[in-house]
């Protein structure tokens, strides 16, 4: 159930929200929707790829947060370290966007949560927590319009291409992850200067060069859960000796 209204000042004073990372909250995402502004900062932890949405077929860029559907490897990095960066899509929440001003969701979780942090001042302005909200929506607006063009030219120039990720863990899991594109480096290869130059003066270039370099991280990110298996698995190992003197 949504029900999502303006944000109002007067209505809404004494609103409070949870805007911590939790998987009770949603943020259990194995790969959320991103836009082009926030690759620069992506690239250092995430794979950025492109995805299909089931309903439409229609392309769009993501991050990988895991493996498996349910999955989110860094909800520990994000409690840990409010620098750690989160996917503007996952920041907004409970809040939508209403035209140039603020929509919220009432019947979000993150909204009924005990605590929180509230949303204006005592006179009437925007807390800091509600600041970052509307700088988030800054980028996230314009953003998801330029990546539509982005993925468009790509799609034209036929520079997207399916890509398998595959991992395999200490449990003896294989996983495999499908529907998943990539930059076809092949074709960029053979572009003619002319499309180069065009790409590179609108910025696609570096964007796509973000993305190539953002799948080293699949390795480390299967380095991650390996490690937190095997001191899952130590633990376990563990109690049983423990149990057993």
């Amino acid at each position: 159930m949504t029900r999502i209204v303006p944000l109002n000042k007067q209505a809404h004073r004494d609103l409070t929200v949870d805007g911590r990372p939790a998987a009770e909250y949603g943020d259990n995402q194995h790969f959320v929707q991103v836009v082009v502004e926030e690759f620069p900062h992506l690239v250092v932890h995430y794979p950025i790829l492109f995805g299909k949405e089931q309903s439409t077929g229609q392309f769009f860029c993501g991050a990988m947060l895991g493996f498996i559907e349910g999955e989110n490897q860094f909800l520990e990095d994000w409690r840990r370290d409010p620098e750690f960066y989160r996917p503007l899509s996952l920041q907004r929440a409970p809040f939508y966007a209403h035209g140039p001003e603020l929509a919220i969701d009432l019947d979000h979780p993150r909204v009924k949560a005990g605590g929180g942090q509230g949303l204006f001042t005592e006179q009437g302005q925007p807390t800091r927590y509600l600041q970052s909200i509307i700088w988030a929506f800054q980028d996230l607006q314009p953003g998801i319009e330029r990546t539509r063009i982005f993925i468009a030219r790509l799609l034209e120039l036929n520079l997207i291409e399916p890509v398998a990720i595959e991992a395999e863990f200490e449990d003896g899991n294989l996983y495999k992850c499908e529907g998943l594109y990539t930059v076809n480096r092949e074709v960029l290869s053979g572009m003619p200067d002319a499309v180069v130059v065009e790409l590179f003066r609108r910025g696609y270039l570096t964007l796509m060069q973000l993305m190539v370099a953002s799948l080293k991280q699949v390795r480390e990110m299967a380095r991650t859960k390996n490690a937190r298996l095997l001191k899952h698995t130590e633990g376990l190992a563990g109690m049983r000796q423990g149990s057993m003197g």
